[in-house]
């Protein structure tokens, strides 16, 4: 891994935040890593890192021994037909678009390549992303290489490419539908006696509490819900006037809103 040579096409919030987990984790020298974005003074930033800089998509893919694609997917079919004469045979592609299969992506470059797609959240600029990946013609030890990429920003598994959609759904509009909790959580927060800022400490802190609790003990929910709900008690007042006004329910179908948007493409 230590002298493979990446490059990073789109250097915005995504790329960026790649860049910077890839050269905080030291796998590869910053030297080997270049990232483009079209007004590249806005990526300064990576420069001082001494990660290589500049706004021409194919120099950066010469040579390259995995390439992400971090542009948006409407640009992904002119991004990879202006690289794909320069992309090696052996090169590894990391698409992070949405929406855009294995298979375009393959008949864009006009060549058979080891193709990934990848759906990191919003967390990977703390280093805590939950990123999904699937696999199109790649080796074992390719797969193994990508995901120790994307475990230097968190966590990171191998899912079929028809799950992609759903991941997109549970993992990155995910971070979105758990803020809105807290922000519900922080408002109620002050309904009951605390000022914002304290309101909202207290709501951010459990749930990461909440999180860790499965994460790190390997629990259940409902084996955690029922250490803290008691007889008569009022977690479970609580947790039953939530139920009866559609928490649950309405959790549930917002997913599933989002999931027959990415579908269906309304």
């Amino acid at each position: 891994m230590n002298n493979k040579k990446i490059a990073i096409i789109g250097g915005g919030n995504l790329g960026q935040a790649i860049a910077n987990g890839i050269v905080n984790s030291n796998i590869v020298p910053a030297s080997n890593l270049t990232v483009t974005r079209r007004r590249v003074q806005l990526i300064q930033n990576l420069k001082e890192l001494g990660i290589n800089t500049i706004s021409d998509n194919k120099e950066a893919a010469a040579d390259a021994d995995i390439i992400f694609l971090g542009v948006k997917p409407y640009q992904i079919q002119q991004i990879t037909e202006e690289i794909s004469p320069v992309v090696k045979d052996s090169a590894m592609v990391i698409s992070l678009a949405t929406g855009v299969d294995a298979a375009s992506i393959e008949k864009y470059f006009g060549k058979e390549l080891a193709i990934f797609r990848a759906m990191p959240n919003t967390a990977i600029a703390i280093g805590e992303s939950m990123t999904c990946i699937s696999s199109h013609k790649a080796s074992e030890e390719q797969e193994k290489v990508v995901l120790t990429l994307f475990e230097q920003v968190g966590q990171a598994l191998i899912i079929p490419e028809e799950l992609m959609a759903s991941a997109t759904v549970l993992a990155a509009c995910g971070i979105a539908f758990a803020l809105r909790f807290v922000r519900a959580a922080t408002q109620g927060g002050i309904e009951i006696g605390f000022g914002a800022d304290l309101a909202l400490q207290i709501a951010a802190q459990t749930v990461k509490g909440a999180a860790d609790l499965l994460i790190k003990e390997g629990s259940h929910p409902e084996h955690e819900i029922d250490k803290v709900t008691t007889p008569r008690g009022i977690t479970i007042s609580g947790l039953n006037e939530m139920e009866h006004q559609g928490f649950s329910s309405s959790l549930i179908k917002g997913l599933l809103t989002s999931f027959n948007k990415i579908e269906n493409g309304k």
